[in-house]
């Protein structure tokens, strides 16, 4: 399938800085749209690194591809034999002109199928995950060590009120400082439940 570039090009700039090196630099950061076929597993794991650590899926894909070296060396140990069983989707993405020359240079350079390129690439998040899937079990644990602690200082807040009463400075302070912790378990319950889907997800680097 066609390549194709985004239309984000301006007709006067082009002409300003044609022919020079600002002009090649402009051109390898111009965004452009490229089909690949790879396997359901890389294209989860590649959307769910993007979204859990909230950066642009391009810019992920740009940084995975952008290595010369990192990319010849998987191009060295591809068995294209071996890839082609792998059942495989048709999916476009937007990258960057420089990331999609490279790709097309190391896949014609080692005559390897650059959709082998780009889904091994992707498997080098897989230790991203993994890791991610560790400090997720980790906060798990400390959030229920913190709802400990919060049980214990609702406890204390009530207790301080039958004993000094509503209206005692004291009280006022323990309740104030409840309710900030109050909303800072919220804002952590909410953020250990959107990390959820790094647990689920991390099932399609596992097997």
């Amino acid at each position: 399938m066609t390549d194709t570039e985004e239309n984000n090009d301006n007709s006067d700039t082009n002409t300003i800085f044609k022919g020079t090196s600002i002009e090649v630099d402009l051109r390898g950061k111009q965004s452009v749209r490229a089909t690949f076929k790879l396997s359901s597993k890389a294209i989860d794991s590649l959307s769910l690194v993007a979204i859990h650590l909230g950066i642009k899926q391009k810019s992920l894909f740009d940084h995975l591809i952008d290595d010369v070296k990192s990319l010849n060396d998987i191009a060295e140990h591809i068995r294209v034999r071996q890839f082609n069983q792998i059942n495989r989707v048709q999916k476009t993405f937007v990258l960057s002109r420089k990331t999609l020359d490279i790709l097309e240079l190391i896949a014609k350079a080692h005559d390897t199928p650059r959709d082998a390129l780009v889904e091994y690439s992707i498997k080098k998040l897989d230790a991203i995950i993994l890791a991610e899937k560790k400090r997720h079990e980790q906060r798990k644990e400390l959030f229920k060590e913190l709802c400990l602690h919060w049980e214990a200082g609702k406890a204390l807040l009530e207790k301080s009120r039958q004993t000094l009463g509503n209206s005692d400075p004291f009280c006022q302070s323990v309740e104030k400082s409840m309710s900030a912790i109050s909303r800072n378990m919220q804002e952590l319950a909410s953020f250990i439940e959107k990390s959820e889907i790094i647990e689920e997800k991390s099932q399609i680097v596992e097997k």
